[in-house]
Protein backbone atom coordinates (compact mmCIF):
# COMPACT_ATOMS: atom_id res chain seq x y z
CA UNK A 1 0.00 0.00 0.00
CA UNK A 2 2.90 2.44 0.83
CA UNK A 3 4.21 1.99 -2.91
CA UNK A 4 0.95 2.61 -4.46
CA UNK A 5 0.81 5.88 -2.02
CA UNK A 6 4.26 6.71 -2.54
CA UNK A 7 3.43 6.03 -6.88
CA UNK A 8 0.66 8.21 -6.87
CA UNK A 9 2.04 10.81 -5.09
CA UNK A 10 4.94 11.24 -7.50
CA UNK A 11 2.46 11.20 -10.15
CA UNK A 12 -1.08 12.80 -9.31
CA UNK A 13 -1.94 12.72 -13.19
CA UNK A 14 -3.00 8.94 -12.86
CA UNK A 15 -5.85 10.29 -11.16
CA UNK A 16 -6.92 12.23 -14.41
CA UNK A 17 -5.67 8.92 -16.58
CA UNK A 18 -7.86 6.86 -14.40
CA UNK A 19 -10.85 8.98 -15.14
CA UNK A 20 -10.76 9.58 -18.62
CA UNK A 21 -10.24 5.56 -19.37
CA UNK A 22 -13.30 5.11 -17.41
CA UNK A 23 -15.31 8.12 -18.98
CA UNK A 24 -14.24 6.88 -22.24
CA UNK A 25 -15.18 3.45 -21.66
CA UNK A 26 -18.51 4.85 -20.04
CA UNK A 27 -19.34 6.80 -23.19
CA UNK A 28 -18.07 4.05 -25.36
CA UNK A 29 -20.39 1.18 -24.47
CA UNK A 30 -23.44 3.98 -22.61
CA UNK A 31 -24.00 5.39 -26.44
CA UNK A 32 -23.96 4.35 -30.02
CA UNK A 33 -23.32 8.00 -30.92
CA UNK A 34 -19.93 8.35 -29.11
CA UNK A 35 -17.64 6.83 -31.60
CA UNK A 36 -14.24 7.61 -32.93
CA UNK A 37 -15.80 11.12 -34.65
CA UNK A 38 -16.88 12.07 -31.48
CA UNK A 39 -13.53 10.78 -29.83
CA UNK A 40 -11.95 13.19 -32.34
CA UNK A 41 -14.19 16.03 -31.19
CA UNK A 42 -13.00 15.53 -27.62
CA UNK A 43 -9.61 15.85 -28.49
CA UNK A 44 -10.16 18.95 -30.71
CA UNK A 45 -12.20 20.43 -27.74
CA UNK A 46 -9.26 19.43 -25.14
CA UNK A 47 -6.66 20.87 -26.99
CA UNK A 48 -7.98 24.70 -27.30
CA UNK A 49 -8.60 24.10 -23.02
CA UNK A 50 -4.80 22.67 -22.69
CA UNK A 51 -3.18 25.79 -24.44
CA UNK A 52 -4.77 27.77 -21.38
CA UNK A 53 -4.52 25.66 -18.99
CA UNK A 54 -1.10 25.30 -19.50
CA UNK A 55 -0.50 28.72 -18.77
CA UNK A 56 -2.89 28.82 -16.38
CA UNK A 57 -0.56 26.15 -14.66
CA UNK A 58 2.02 28.06 -14.05
CA UNK A 59 0.54 30.66 -12.43
CA UNK A 60 -0.78 28.46 -10.09
CA UNK A 61 2.67 26.64 -9.49
CA UNK A 62 3.87 30.27 -7.76
CA UNK A 63 1.82 29.50 -4.95
CA UNK A 64 -0.03 31.63 -2.35
CA UNK A 65 -3.23 30.76 -4.11
CA UNK A 66 -2.32 32.96 -7.71
CA UNK A 67 -4.98 32.34 -10.40
CA UNK A 68 -5.05 34.20 -13.40
CA UNK A 69 -8.90 35.16 -13.92
CA UNK A 70 -7.97 37.33 -17.12
CA UNK A 71 -7.99 34.24 -19.18
CA UNK A 72 -11.34 34.17 -20.42
CA UNK A 73 -10.94 38.10 -21.85
CA UNK A 74 -7.66 37.74 -23.58
CA UNK A 75 -8.84 34.84 -25.23
CA UNK A 76 -11.77 36.93 -26.35
CA UNK A 77 -9.65 39.98 -26.94
CA UNK A 78 -7.05 38.06 -28.97
CA UNK A 79 -9.42 36.32 -30.93
CA UNK A 80 -10.58 39.47 -32.41
CA UNK A 81 -7.18 40.87 -32.74
CA UNK A 82 -6.37 37.94 -34.93
CA UNK A 83 -8.96 38.27 -37.23
CA UNK A 84 -8.99 42.03 -37.40
CA UNK A 85 -5.56 42.31 -38.48
CA UNK A 86 -5.05 39.25 -40.74
CA UNK A 87 -8.40 40.02 -42.56
CA UNK A 88 -8.42 36.38 -43.87
CA UNK A 89 -5.03 36.82 -45.78
CA UNK A 90 -2.14 34.63 -44.65
CA UNK A 91 0.63 37.02 -45.78
CA UNK A 92 -1.18 39.05 -42.57
CA UNK A 93 -0.57 36.09 -40.31
CA UNK A 94 2.35 36.47 -38.91
CA UNK A 95 1.36 40.20 -38.25
CA UNK A 96 -2.01 39.14 -36.39
CA UNK A 97 -0.51 36.22 -34.20
CA UNK A 98 2.28 38.87 -33.14
CA UNK A 99 -0.02 41.34 -31.91
CA UNK A 100 -2.37 38.64 -30.37
CA UNK A 101 0.63 36.87 -28.31
CA UNK A 102 2.21 40.64 -28.07
CA UNK A 103 -1.06 41.54 -26.33
CA UNK A 104 -1.51 38.98 -24.14
CA UNK A 105 2.04 39.16 -22.72
CA UNK A 106 1.33 43.17 -22.30
CA UNK A 107 -1.38 42.07 -20.20
CA UNK A 108 0.38 39.13 -18.42
CA UNK A 109 3.32 41.81 -18.11
CA UNK A 110 0.77 44.45 -16.12
CA UNK A 111 -1.06 41.34 -14.26
CA UNK A 112 2.83 40.74 -12.69
CA UNK A 113 3.22 44.67 -12.59
CA UNK A 114 -0.56 44.64 -9.79
CA UNK A 115 0.89 41.56 -8.20
CA UNK A 116 4.24 41.95 -7.87
CA UNK A 117 4.99 45.65 -7.31
CA UNK A 118 1.58 46.85 -6.05
CA UNK A 119 1.42 43.44 -3.91
CA UNK A 120 -2.36 42.79 -4.93
CA UNK A 121 -3.98 39.33 -4.54
CA UNK A 122 -3.67 37.95 -7.66
CA UNK A 123 -7.56 37.10 -8.22
CA UNK A 124 -8.37 40.35 -7.58
CA UNK A 125 -5.69 42.02 -9.91
CA UNK A 126 -6.78 39.75 -12.52
CA UNK A 127 -9.92 39.80 -12.01
CA UNK A 128 -10.18 43.67 -12.50
CA UNK A 129 -7.87 43.46 -15.68
CA UNK A 130 -10.57 41.07 -16.98
CA UNK A 131 -13.19 43.79 -16.81
CA UNK A 132 -10.27 46.08 -18.56
CA UNK A 133 -10.03 43.84 -21.13
CA UNK A 134 -13.38 43.51 -21.66
CA UNK A 135 -14.24 46.89 -22.37
CA UNK A 136 -11.17 46.78 -24.96
CA UNK A 137 -12.78 43.98 -26.53
CA UNK A 138 -15.84 46.47 -26.93
CA UNK A 139 -13.96 48.49 -28.93
CA UNK A 140 -11.98 46.21 -30.81
CA UNK A 141 -15.66 44.49 -32.05
CA UNK A 142 -16.87 47.57 -33.66
CA UNK A 143 -13.48 47.84 -36.03
CA UNK A 144 -14.31 44.22 -37.07
CA UNK A 145 -16.21 44.63 -40.87
CA UNK A 146 -16.56 40.62 -41.34
CA UNK A 147 -15.74 37.53 -40.04
CA UNK A 148 -12.26 35.50 -42.70
CA UNK A 149 -10.16 33.12 -41.40
CA UNK A 150 -6.68 32.25 -43.37
CA UNK A 151 -6.50 29.11 -44.85
CA UNK A 152 -3.29 27.88 -42.55
CA UNK A 153 -4.78 29.05 -39.49
CA UNK A 154 -7.85 27.47 -40.58
CA UNK A 155 -5.66 24.06 -40.65
CA UNK A 156 -4.01 24.38 -38.06
CA UNK A 157 -7.25 25.09 -35.84
CA UNK A 158 -9.38 22.13 -38.07
CA UNK A 159 -6.98 20.10 -40.35
CA UNK A 160 -5.88 16.72 -39.63
CA UNK A 161 -2.68 14.80 -39.83
CA UNK A 162 -3.64 10.55 -40.19
CA UNK A 163 -6.80 11.54 -38.47
CA UNK A 164 -5.36 13.02 -35.84
CA UNK A 165 -6.51 16.47 -35.26
CA UNK A 166 -3.62 19.09 -36.14
CA UNK A 167 -4.52 21.34 -33.29
CA UNK A 168 -4.13 18.07 -30.78
CA UNK A 169 -0.70 17.17 -32.03
CA UNK A 170 0.01 21.26 -31.25
CA UNK A 171 -1.27 21.01 -27.70
CA UNK A 172 0.82 17.69 -26.78
CA UNK A 173 3.75 19.49 -28.16
CA UNK A 174 2.76 22.50 -26.19
CA UNK A 175 2.48 19.97 -23.14
CA UNK A 176 5.77 18.39 -23.53
CA UNK A 177 7.82 21.94 -23.64
CA UNK A 178 5.57 22.73 -20.72
CA UNK A 179 6.84 19.23 -18.72
CA UNK A 180 10.25 19.65 -19.68
CA UNK A 181 10.60 23.21 -18.69
CA UNK A 182 9.12 22.11 -15.30
CA UNK A 183 11.29 19.44 -14.78
CA UNK A 184 14.75 19.75 -16.61
CA UNK A 185 14.97 23.80 -16.33
CA UNK A 186 16.53 25.87 -13.64
CA UNK A 187 12.94 28.10 -14.23
CA UNK A 188 11.02 25.02 -13.40
CA UNK A 189 13.18 24.13 -10.15
CA UNK A 190 12.95 27.99 -8.80
CA UNK A 191 8.86 27.85 -9.78
CA UNK A 192 8.40 25.00 -7.63
CA UNK A 193 10.72 26.67 -4.48
CA UNK A 194 8.71 30.09 -5.12
CA UNK A 195 5.66 27.96 -4.86
CA UNK A 196 6.49 26.18 -1.49
CA UNK A 197 7.68 28.51 0.49
CA UNK A 198 8.18 32.09 -1.16
CA UNK A 199 9.97 33.70 1.59
CA UNK A 200 12.50 30.49 1.41
CA UNK A 201 12.78 31.14 -1.92
CA UNK A 202 14.07 34.76 -1.53
CA UNK A 203 16.00 34.14 1.01
CA UNK A 204 18.10 30.95 -0.86
CA UNK A 205 18.71 34.14 -3.52
CA UNK A 206 16.03 33.07 -6.43
CA UNK A 207 14.65 36.10 -8.01
CA UNK A 208 11.26 35.44 -7.26
CA UNK A 209 9.21 38.66 -8.19
CA UNK A 210 10.88 37.04 -11.90
CA UNK A 211 9.93 34.47 -11.28
CA UNK A 212 6.33 34.93 -11.04
CA UNK A 213 6.68 37.93 -13.65
CA UNK A 214 7.17 34.80 -15.92
CA UNK A 215 4.59 32.67 -15.05
CA UNK A 216 2.28 35.79 -15.64
CA UNK A 217 3.66 36.42 -18.83
CA UNK A 218 3.30 32.41 -20.05
CA UNK A 219 -0.06 32.41 -19.16
CA UNK A 220 -1.10 35.66 -21.49
CA UNK A 221 1.00 34.31 -23.99
CA UNK A 222 -0.82 30.83 -24.12
CA UNK A 223 -3.62 32.26 -23.78
CA UNK A 224 -4.05 34.88 -26.98
CA UNK A 225 -2.59 31.82 -29.10
CA UNK A 226 -6.07 29.82 -27.75
CA UNK A 227 -7.60 32.57 -28.88
CA UNK A 228 -5.81 32.76 -32.13
CA UNK A 229 -6.82 29.69 -33.16
CA UNK A 230 -9.95 29.36 -31.59
CA UNK A 231 -11.21 31.84 -33.94
CA UNK A 232 -10.25 29.94 -36.97
CA UNK A 233 -11.97 27.23 -35.55
CA UNK A 234 -14.89 28.94 -34.86
CA UNK A 235 -14.70 30.80 -38.11
CA UNK A 236 -14.92 34.49 -36.16
CA UNK A 237 -15.08 36.04 -32.86
CA UNK A 238 -17.41 36.61 -30.73
CA UNK A 239 -17.86 38.73 -27.23
CA UNK A 240 -17.21 36.12 -24.06
CA UNK A 241 -15.78 33.35 -26.14
CA UNK A 242 -13.60 32.87 -23.83
CA UNK A 243 -15.71 32.39 -21.08
CA UNK A 244 -15.84 28.98 -20.36
CA UNK A 245 -12.02 28.65 -19.97
CA UNK A 246 -11.88 30.62 -17.21
CA UNK A 247 -12.79 28.00 -14.38
CA UNK A 248 -12.22 24.97 -16.97
CA UNK A 249 -8.36 26.20 -17.36
CA UNK A 250 -8.68 26.23 -13.53
CA UNK A 251 -10.01 22.49 -12.97
CA UNK A 252 -8.06 21.10 -15.86
CA UNK A 253 -4.76 22.12 -13.18
CA UNK A 254 -6.48 21.10 -10.52
CA UNK A 255 -7.94 17.29 -11.91
CA UNK A 256 -4.71 17.09 -13.60
CA UNK A 257 -2.76 17.11 -10.40
CA UNK A 258 -1.15 20.41 -9.47
CA UNK A 259 -1.38 21.61 -6.49
CA UNK A 260 -3.79 24.75 -6.16
CA UNK A 261 -1.84 25.89 -3.27
CA UNK A 262 1.51 25.98 -5.28
CA UNK A 263 4.62 23.83 -5.18
CA UNK A 264 3.84 21.24 -7.60
CA UNK A 265 2.72 20.92 -11.23
CA UNK A 266 2.33 18.79 -13.72
CA UNK A 267 1.76 19.57 -17.80
CA UNK A 268 0.82 15.90 -18.55
CA UNK A 269 -1.72 16.16 -15.98
CA UNK A 270 -3.07 19.71 -17.10
CA UNK A 271 -3.14 17.81 -20.68
CA UNK A 272 -5.17 14.94 -18.98
CA UNK A 273 -7.81 17.11 -16.71
CA UNK A 274 -8.52 19.14 -19.83
CA UNK A 275 -9.53 15.74 -21.34
CA UNK A 276 -11.48 14.39 -18.77
CA UNK A 277 -13.12 17.78 -18.31
CA UNK A 278 -14.41 17.84 -21.81
CA UNK A 279 -15.25 14.38 -21.36
CA UNK A 280 -17.35 15.22 -18.51
CA UNK A 281 -19.31 17.89 -20.60
CA UNK A 282 -19.68 15.61 -23.13
CA UNK A 283 -21.16 12.31 -20.78
CA UNK A 284 -23.71 15.51 -19.80
CA UNK A 285 -24.82 15.88 -23.03
CA UNK A 286 -25.07 12.32 -24.26
CA UNK A 287 -27.60 12.39 -21.42
CA UNK A 288 -29.41 15.41 -22.54
CA UNK A 289 -29.09 17.80 -19.30
CA UNK A 290 -29.36 21.18 -20.21
CA UNK A 291 -26.69 23.81 -20.63
CA UNK A 292 -27.45 25.30 -17.20
CA UNK A 293 -26.93 22.47 -15.68
CA UNK A 294 -23.96 20.94 -17.10
CA UNK A 295 -22.25 24.26 -15.31
CA UNK A 296 -23.52 23.47 -12.58
CA UNK A 297 -22.19 20.02 -12.49
CA UNK A 298 -18.46 21.29 -13.70
CA UNK A 299 -18.72 24.24 -10.89
CA UNK A 300 -19.59 21.23 -8.46
CA UNK A 301 -16.96 19.16 -9.33
CA UNK A 302 -14.64 21.77 -9.38
CA UNK A 303 -15.33 22.94 -5.87
CA UNK A 304 -15.24 19.46 -4.68
CA UNK A 305 -11.68 18.97 -6.29
CA UNK A 306 -10.59 21.97 -4.66
CA UNK A 307 -11.85 20.96 -1.27
CA UNK A 308 -10.25 17.83 -1.68
CA UNK A 309 -6.91 18.99 -2.22
CA UNK A 310 -6.81 21.77 0.62
CA UNK A 311 -7.77 18.89 2.86
CA UNK A 312 -5.00 17.15 1.86
CA UNK A 313 -2.40 20.03 1.99
CA UNK A 314 -3.93 20.41 5.73
CA UNK A 315 -3.71 17.03 6.70
CA UNK A 316 -0.19 17.20 6.01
Amino acid sequence: MNAVADFTDRHRWIWAALGVLILWAALGLGSERFNLASLSGVARSASFLTFVALGQMFVVATGRGNIDLSVASVVTLSAFITVTLADGQNARLPLALGAAIGAGLVVGALNAFLVVKLRIAAMIATLAMGYLLASATLLVNRAVRGFETPTVLAWLASGRIGGIPVIAILAVAATLVAGFAIRRLGFGRQLSAVGQNIGAADFAGIRTGRVITSAFLVSGASSALAGALLSAYSGGAFLDMGSPYLLQSVGAVVLGGSLIFGGFSTAVGTLLGSVLLILVVSTMQVWGLPVGMQDIVQGALIILMLALAANRVHAH
